[in-house]
Order: C-alpha cells, then sequence, then structure tokens
C-alpha cells in the first residue's frame, strides 16, 4: 500500500522527512533482531527533485547537526548517531556510479547488514538487488506547475 503527499517548500519537505524519521525510528523500531540488516529509506526522483532536502531534515530530526549536503562526489556520507537505538546513518548517493560494484567496493554489503545503521541512499535503482526487502522507497516527483512536489510512500 503506498501513501501520497502533496509537498509545496522545501521547509515542508523537510518537516516532512523529520515527522517520518520519528515515526520510523519510534519503538518498536529501534529494537534489534540479530541477524537483521539495516533501516533503508531509498530516495527516488529526478535531478531537483528533493531528495537532498528530504535527507536534510531527516537526518536533523536524528540530532545530526553538522550541515548535510548531497554526497555526490564523496559518494557515501556517515553520521555519528547519539541516544539512538542506531548508531550511524549513512547518506549515498549512486548518481555519478555507472555499476554497483563500485559501491559494493566501498563496502555497501557491511553497512547493509549492520541492524544499528540507516542508510539514506539516493538514486537507488542501480543498488536495487542489494537492498534489504523491508526497504522504505520514497518517490519525490515535480508538479507540471510551480514548485509543488509529490511524495510517495512505499
Amino acid at each position: 500500500m503506498s501513501q501520497k503527499i502533496h509537498i509545496r517548500s522545501k521547509v515542508q519537505m523537510q518537516a516532512f522527512a523529520s515527522q517520518l524519521a520519528r515515526e520510523i525510528l519510534r519503538p518498536p523500531a529501534t529494537s534489534f533482531k540479530k541477524g537483521g540488516s539495516a533501516t533503508v529509506i531509498a530516495l527516488v526522483g529526478n535531478l531537483g527533485a528533493g531528495k537532498t532536502t528530504f535527507a536534510q531534515g531527516f537526518l536533523k530530526a536524528l540530532g545530526v547537526q553538522r550541515q548535510v549536503i548531497s554526497p555526490t562526489f564523496l559518494i557515501i556520507k556517515p553520521y555519528a548517531l547519539r541516544k539512538l537505538a542506531h548508531t550511524r546513518a549513512f547518506h549515498i548517493d549512486c548518481y555519478r556510479l555507472e555499476k554497483p560494484q563500485e559501491l559494493l567496493a566501498l563496502g555497501l554489503k557491511d553497512i547493509l547488514k549492520n541492524p544499528e545503521h540507516l542508510v539514506l541512499i539516493e538514486w537507488p535503482e542501480l543498488v536495487k538487488k542489494y537492498l534489504p526487502k523491508h526497504t522504505r522507497w520514497i518517490t519525490i516527483e515535480h508538479s507540471k506547475k510551480g514548485t509543488t512536489r509529490t511524495v510517495t510512500i512505499s
């Protein structure tokens, strides 16, 4: 089942992401099972759709105080998390990658298999087959007019 939401500004996008972060991490979601995997949020959308804006609001809700920018050139940007069951967040951007092996070489499998990790991944289509089955997919689409975005959660 999917849910659609209309977002009209950067501030609304960040507020929505912040609310979703709190919902996702609310117990019992924060209790781990041995052999589990990371909590993964896959962000789908064209350039400028608002994927990084979403990540900024989401990570801020987790207590990240550093500036969150797109890791387009770094590919993976880790953040330490405090006072949460998740100990690290990873913001991953697959935009510049040509093959999944490039991200695998940077340790994607180890990141994904750790249940203490939370992963936000932009342009996830390239590595879809490696993502856990419980990955939450968020698609952000531009409206044909204006600045409204339609966000679909599935």
